[in-house]
């Protein structure tokens, strides 16, 4: 993280400072912060582990050791939760993509299958499904069908109304162009509400974070009244009392809070 500061101020300081040199500067201090990032990825719960170093120098307790090994596979479950979802909004954002990519082809001219083989080459979020979509096509196969086993995986929901769209038109003989675009505006109508949605909870997320941050602000105050907080807790009776109860509360109201906040998103 210090060497992150330090790139980000460095490279700041060549971008308003300008010159002959700016250019490569720039590049140079993005390849390196591509660098930090790729090694950090997938590791951030690792951070855990320094924290509760620290906590075990001032505490002079192992306590805090201990807390920290318990708290990785808690933060990296809590990570890869957020990044699966992450993964399948960024899919469900591809769908909407493709959608207009296959509007744009048809209209253009294109045959069917062969507007959806673009359509899909320019979407590369789809991953596997996108193969199997593409191989239908290619060679004739059943593309409705493995549309609807696309549209199985996460994020990918939106690929069964794009199913149903080629289903009617190669039924009916109805138009797929327009069909897929009233598709398309409505995904991104609920693209929209959901961006909405998210704006209206931060206010809430925000509120959730500063009751976690709370009793480690109380904490630090302590400290700086000198009543030694950590020593109290770490090294009494009452304190390992007070440490243990207040834990399990605190842990007990950000899990309420959280899905207070999940419901209504859910909602």
């Amino acid at each position: 993280m210090a060497a992150w500061l330090v790139l980000m101020g460095r490279g700041r300081r060549t971008l308003l400072s300008g010159g002959s040199e700016q250019s490569g500067a720039r590049e140079r201090w993005g390849r390196s912060r591509n660098r930090i990032e790729k090694g950090l990825r997938g590791r951030w719960e690792w951070l855990c582990l320094p924290v509760a170093s620290a906590l075990v120098v001032l505490g002079q307790s192992a306590l805090p050791l201990l807390a920290g090994a318990v708290a990785v596979p808690v933060v990296r479950r809590w990570l890869r939760k957020r990044q699966s979802r992450r993964d399948r909004e960024a899919r469900a954002d591809g769908v909407v993509v493709l959608c207009g990519a296959l509007v744009g082809e048809l209209r253009a001219g294109h045959e069917p299958g062969q507007a959806l083989l673009v359509a899909v080459r320019s979407t590369e979020v789809l991953g596997e499904a996108g193969a199997r979509v593409s191989a239908a096509a290619r060679f004739g196969g059943d593309v409705p069908r493995a549309l609807v086993q696309a549209a199985g995986e996460p994020g990918l929901d939106g690929l069964a109304g794009v199913a149903a769209c080629w289903r009617v038109a190669v039924g009916s003989g109805a138009g797929l162009a327009t069909g897929l675009a009233r598709l398309e505006g409505a995904l991104r109508a609920e693209r929209r509400q959901r961006e909405e949605l998210r704006a209206q909870l931060a206010g809430a997320w925000s509120t959730v974070a500063v009751l976690a941050l709370m009793p480690a602000l109380g904490m630090g105050l302590g400290a700086a009244l000198g009543a030694d907080p950590l020593r109290v807790l770490l090294h009494s009776t009452a304190g390992l009392v007070c440490l243990a109860t207040g834990g399990l509360l605190e842990v007990c109201g950000l899990l309420w809070a959280a899905r207070i906040v999940r419901v209504g998103e859910a909602g």
